[in-house]
């Protein structure tokens, strides 16, 4: 099993809130991602799952990545 890294979009559609969003997450399956989004977002924002609308899952080369905590995870340290 081999751990890979996602970007997942969408939209947070609340009341009172209404913006999108971008996350990179590790997961084995873009299923697996999808299910992190819906749990860090939901508890973070306090959002249920029908409020958070999926756009894109994409998954991502080491080059690609954003978040210097997951490159730095996935690339290593660079000298």
């Amino acid at each position: 099993m081999e751990l890979k890294i996602f970007r997942v979009t969408g939209e947070i559609r609340k009341p009172n809130l209404e913006t999108t969003f971008r996350k990179e997450v590790i997961a084995i399956k873009p299923e697996h991602a999808v299910e992190k989004v819906y749990s860090e977002i939901g508890s973070r924002h306090r959002v249920k799952r029908f409020q958070i609308k999926i756009n894109t899952v994409e998954e991502l080369s080491p080059q690609e990545i954003e978040n210097p905590l997951l490159r730095k995870l996935i690339v290593g340290e660079e000298k």
